[in-house]
C-alpha cells in the first residue's frame, strides 16, 4: 500500500537503523537513479516520495541523536514533501561549483521558482513552490534550493503515466529556459507517487 503521510512508527529505532544503514542507504540510492532529471547546465530536480523523505528524516537522527522531539521536528519538516497522491514533488538545485559564477547566475534569475513547468501534450502544469519561506529575495537574488509541487489533476496523471506520451520538464524563465524530456525509467519511477 502507497504511503502519503510519515509517521512515529513508521520510524525505525536508531540502533535497527545504524545496523541496517549500509543496505539502506543502497536501496535509496537505487531508487534516486530515476528520480534526478539535470534540466540545462545548472539545474537537477530531485524528485521525493514517501522512502526519500523518511530516509532523511531517519539520517538526521542518526547525525544528531535529538531523541523523540528532534523526530517530531523531522517529520513536521519533512512531510510535506511527500507527495499526497496527486502531484509531485521535487527538491531543485542549482549546483554551480564557481562561487562567481555561481551568484551571478543566481542574481539573474530571481522568479524562476514560477517559471517551472511540466508539459504532457502541449498542456503546461506550472509548479507551486513551498510556502515556507520566500525562494526569491526582494533584490531579486534566486536561492540556490527550491522545494516545488506540481499538481495534476485526474486527466493530467492519465495523460502522464501513458506510455505514448512524452513528458518535458522545463523552465521558462527569460535567463534559463531549457527543458529535458522525462526518459520512460523517469517516467515509469514517477507514475508510482500518484494513487491511481
Amino acid at each position: 500500500m502507497k504511503k502519503f503521510e510519515i509517521k512515529e512508527e513508521d520510524v525505525i529505532d536508531i540502533d535497527r537503523y545504524i545496523s541496517e544503514r549500509a543496505e539502506i542507504k543502497k536501496k535509496i540510492s537505487v531508487l534516486k537513479e530515476n528520480r534526478r532529471v539535470p534540466v540545462g547546465p545548472h539545474a537537477t530536480f530531485y524528485f521525493e516520495c514517501y522512502q526519500t523523505m523518511i530516509y532523511q528524516v531517519q539520517e538526521m537522527l542518526y547525525i544528531e541523536r535529538g531523541g523523540k522531539e528532534q523526530l517530531y521536528d523531522e517529520i513536521k519538516a519533512y512531510n510535506p514533501l511527500v507527495p499526497k497522491g496527486k502531484e509531485l514533488v521535487a527538491t531543485l538545485m542549482f549546483e554551480i561549483d564557481n562561487e562567481k559564477k555561481r551568484k551571478d547566475f543566481l542574481n539573474s534569475v530571481g522568479g524562476i521558482e514560477e517559471r517551472i513547468f511540466i508539459e504532457i501534450n502541449k498542456e503546461k502544469i506550472f509548479a507551486k513552490p513551498e510556502d515556507d519561506t520566500e525562494r526569491t529575495s526582494d533584490d531579486g537574488k534566486a536561492s540556490s534550493v527550491h522545494f516545488i509541487h506540481f499538481h495534476f489533476s485526474k486527466s493530467q496523471i492519465e495523460s502522464f503515466i501513458n506510455n505514448d506520451n512524452n513528458v518535458i520538464i522545463g523552465f521558462d524563465h527569460k535567463n534559463y529556459s531549457h527543458f529535458s524530456q522525462l526518459s520512460k525509467e523517469s517516467k515509469e519511477e514517477l507514475s508510482n507517487d500518484f494513487d491511481i
